[in-house]
């Protein structure tokens, strides 16, 4: 397999030069442990094994560029917030040091020694020695995200209640991202990745006043190390895309959530790159070979020569099948393929919609909040929190049920219900509030706004 090509290419399109073939990028996480018949939970604690995984992902999908390692948790933990652990996910937060007596002056930069730093740290050093031809990118958590980690969902409140507190934490964590930048550039990445999937829960005002300055300091700061940069942001962040631009990175990359029409648009009006957004549950978890091929031929025929990446909307779910990474692999390098498949033209798959006439109750308010999967997609994790706290003192009135993309059944229920975005909170069969998390009072509005409307008694 010849990779020279790999870094040269991924500059090239992150200079917005024409390209010879448009650079492949598989978001590999903790689907190269399941290529190694590992958990997730003993992937993320090994240097060994996510040397071994990443190295089965280099030689099955011959990437131009490849993350070291997807894990939004990393810094988190080092500073003191607690994981659940999954076989099959990246661990979740779980606690907020901010809420539990620690403050915001007690708070520091975690150095290398803490938590799995220096795990991932040395398994970038191994991962360059061994692949000195892949672009390797190294991921770190965007600053809006690590403060929600470290404070929870109180944030959204504090920034109208205490801007100046939110604003101190911000300073806070995006230090900790510079410095993590840093020493990912040291190891050896070429690309260093800034992961904030939060900021799709805030608007372009709040975006304005307590992300963009730090995060144009946090770009301007890798520039200045050398690398190249990448703003990563999943769920609906369509309203955020333009201010995104405006912190200079070098790359905006995208879910299906957000139209890739539109990403391109606003990439090119701003001169940056940008890249996505083949759909991650629908097409390459549940589809077919040829479903993963049209997906992705749909995606570089939007995207083009100049200036896109193509990748999947976000980390491969871990039961992934490889024949399907592998087809999208095969394509981007084979024109003729490439041909054959447009003159094809085959129609898109069709979802199954569910019968939901058992689903409804005359007795109870029914909630369903789809998600990406809420062990996984921290904007899915702290909707579904939000619900389940707004839902508590109904009690038996009230149910609600999380349905997962990453099942046929989250999937169909999706179709069923007409939602678009994600995650998506849906009652008694209306869309309520969408991509982006409520507070608790106004889900706990609504909920007491249809047990009216049947004639129930709200506590």
């Amino acid at each position: 397999m010849d990779n020279t090509k790999g870094i040269a290419l991924i500059q090239q399109a992150f200079h917005r030069q024409i390209v010879e073939r448009i650079p492949w990028v598989p978001f590999v996480g903790c689907h190269a442990a399941h290529l190694s018949g590992k958990s997730a939970a003993a992937y993320l604690k090994s240097t060994d094994l996510m040397v071994e995984g990443v190295t089965k992902a280099i030689e099955l999908y011959q990437p131009d560029g490849i993350p070291v390692v997807f894990d939004l948790q990393i810094e988190a933990e080092a500073m003191g917030c607690k994981l659940q652990w999954s076989d099959v996910n990246p661990p979740s937060v779980i606690s907020h040091p901010l809420l539990e007596g620690t403050l915001l002056e007690d708070l520091k930069v975690p150095c290398a020694c803490k938590g799995r730093i220096s795990i991932a740290l040395e398994t970038t050093r191994l991962l360059r020695d061994k692949h000195p031809d892949i672009a390797l990118y190294g991921l770190i958590t965007g600053p809006f995200t690590l403060a929600l980690h470290l404070l929870g969902t109180d944030i959204f409140m504090k920034m109208f209640e205490d801007p100046d507190y939110v604003e101190r934490l911000m300073e806070l964590t995006t230090q900790v991202a510079i410095t993590m930048a840093q020493r990912y550039r040291d190891a050896g990445c070429d690309v260093i990745a800034v992961v904030d999937p939060m900021i799709s829960q805030i608007d372009p005002e709040s975006f304005t006043t307590f992300v963009k300055a730090n995060t144009t300091r946090l770009f301007n700061s890798i520039r200045e190390a050398d690398a190249l940069s990448s703003y990563f942001v999943c769920g609906n962040a369509t309203q955020n895309i333009d201010v995104m631009c405006e912190c200079h990175p070098d790359n905006i990359s995208i879910d299906e959530n957000i139209d890739l029409n539109f990403v391109k648009a606003a990439a090119e009006k701003h001169q940056i790159s940008f890249g996505g957004n083949m759909k991650l549950t629908v097409v390459l978890l549940m589809g077919t070979t040829e479903d993963a091929e049209r997906e992705a031929l749909q995606c570089m025929d939007i995207g083009g020569k100049q200036g896109f990446i193509l990748a999947p909307g976000c980390d491969l779910p871990m039961a992934t099948p490889a024949e399907n990474i592998i087809a999208v692999s095969e394509l981007n390098r084979n024109e003729l393929l490439q041909g054959q498949l447009r003159a094809n033209a085959a129609k898109a798959h069709e979802v199954k919609k569910l019968d939901l006439s058992s689903h409804w109750s005359a007795s109870k308010v029914i909630i369903d909040v789809i998600t990406l999967d809420s062990s996984s997609c921290a904007p899915c994790q702290y909707m579904v929190d939000a619900v389940e706290r707004a839902c508590h003192h109904f009690g038996t009135e009230v149910e609600f049920k999380e349905h997962r993309i990453k099942e046929v059944q989250g999937v169909q229920m999706m179709a069923t219900l007409g939602v678009q975005n994600l995650p998506t909170i849906v009652i008694d069969g209306n869309i309520e509030f969408i991509s982006q998390i409520p507070p608790v009072y106004k889900i706990e509005e609504r909920i007491a706004y249809y047990l009216e409307k049947k004639s129930l008694v709200s506590c």
